[in-house]
């Protein structure tokens, strides 16, 4: 585990004290939860970019199985 240093004004670092302490936990694991929440959210991002560039120039074949698929659908 690495240790961070982090400069915060001190109303931001009230809150925060506040905050973990309606949580019932402390401001370092409020801070290692919010961490892993955006890096989540990080990581989808990169893996949506990645599929989307994959799927670059694919527009027309998909609109082709969508149409095939509604008119599957249909009958």
């Amino acid at each position: 585990m690495s240790a961070l240093t982090l400069r915060l004004s001190d109303q931001k670092h009230q809150r925060l004290k506040a905050l973990a302490k309606s949580k019932g936990v402390s401001v370092n694991y409020l801070l290692d939860e919010v961490t892993t929440l955006i890096l989540a959210e990080f990581d989808l991002k990169t893996q949506f970019e990645v599929r989307a560039q994959r799927g670059q120039g694919e527009a027309e074949r998909g609109q082709k199985l969508l149409a095939k698929a509604k008119a599957f659908s249909a009958e």
